[in-house]
């Protein structure tokens, strides 16, 4: 046997890589995975993308993730300074914004942009920061994020599904982003409870690798999807059958419980459209987006499949007398498009709805500085 040979000291490597491991993953309580967010090949590398990240189908070379500083890094906005000739349109709302069955050319930012629309002497550039959920917070979150990059104007799209107070803290980006929704609350005042049960409130444990892993395997996703998305444009599926938006109805007049007479007044959180209409030192427009109005069956009671008629007119009241009362700058296009230029949901247009849309808004962008 030969004593001069060095021994494997098995038990020594195994006890060193585990504590290795261990501070590795308790690195990341002290380095939380949203700081890595920041650290991007997009704008670099690879073309950043023009909306964001969102999408959990392979083919799209998309996925959605909950680190907001991973989706802005991905983000065309995130690229090089603003050219001193543009004019930096942030196009704010819902998934009809960020343009569901619509390629990133066909989107209100894609056709907006294609106008070369002139506006204060300069050119117009949109940056398409729609998403999808229906909520109030979750664009108020974005909003005071994207104010870093010196915008312009601000035109933010909405409609009355976004505003009951039960649907602001139910969407899944805002209830995994508790600390930035209540620094969020904080700011602007809102009457939102910080410590409400529906933000995810991650303890220690959950900060570690272990726990995060999954986090951490989006983000390196992302980066992958990148140079996919740079040699296609593709960053979501396209399928040529899909179900059509809904056109019949049963006799239901309610709206979150309510039925006419109600008031809506209250169930609705207006203090975050106040606090996001007043956000900006620039010029904002609020714009209530149009909706498919259904001729089908109980098309007499409910517009379609969001709204109740009843409901619907009292909203479209309260927010003309807030916007008058505010003297904010404010377009009602509810019935701007027809029926047949709708797709899979009451709120999601054809590239030809969108296009009546974006006509209307480069008039009104054109106005900002006459």
């Amino acid at each position: 046997m030969d004593h001069n040979k060095p021994r494997i000291r098995l038990f020594g490597v195994l006890l060193k890589a585990t504590l290795l491991f261990a501070l590795f993953d308790l690195a990341f309580v002290f380095l939380p995975g949203i700081s890595a967010g920041k650290l991007s090949f997009y704008n670099f590398i690879f073309l950043g993308r023009e909306r964001f990240p969102f999408g959990e189908t392979r083919e799209s070379y998309n996925l959605s993730l909950f680190n907001l500083d991973a989706m802005f890094a991905s983000h065309i906005l995130a690229r090089a300074e603003k050219a001193p000739d543009e004019y930096r349109v942030l196009l704010i709302g819902d998934s009809s914004v960020w343009g569901t069955l619509l390629t990133p050319e066909q989107t209100l930012a894609g056709q907006l942009n294609a106008n070369a629309i002139i506006a204060c002497g300069k050119t117009v550039r949109a940056y398409n920061l729609g998403y999808p959920y229906l909520s109030f917070m979750q664009e108020l979150m974005f909003l005071d994020k994207a104010l870093q990059y010196q915008p312009d104007m601000v035109i933010w799209l909405t409609t009355l599904e976004a505003l009951p107070r039960e649907n602001q803290l139910a969407s899944p980006l805002v209830a995994h982003n508790p600390a930035r929704i209540r620094k969020v609350i904080s700011k602007y005042e809102l009457s939102a409870d910080p410590n409400n049960p529906a933000l995810v409130h991650a303890s220690k444990w959950d900060q570690t690798f272990v726990v995060q892993r999954r986090a951490v395997a989006d983000l390196l996703r992302l980066q992958i999807y990148g140079m996919l998305w740079s040699a296609t444009d593709v960053d979501q599926a396209y399928p040529q059958n899909y179900t059509r938006a809904q056109r019949d109805f049963e006799p239901d007049a309610k709206f979150h419980g309510l039925t006419p007479p109600a008031s809506l007044q209250n169930i609705l959180a207006f203090d975050v459209l106040d606090a996001g209409m007043s956000a900006a030192p620039v010029p904002t427009l609020l714009i209530n987006e149009p909706i498919m109005i259904s001729n089908g069956r109980n098309s007499d009671i409910r517009y379609n499949f969001f709204y109740p008629r009843w409901a619907y007119d009292q909203y479209r009241q309260l927010l003309a007398e807030r916007a008058a009362s505010h003297n904010w700058k404010y377009l009602d296009l509810w019935n701007l498009v027809p029926a047949q230029e709708f797709t899979n949901t009451a709120i999601h247009l054809t590239s030809k709805g969108e296009t009546s849309l974006s006509n209307k808004i480069a008039e009104a962008i054109r106005g900002t500085c006459k």
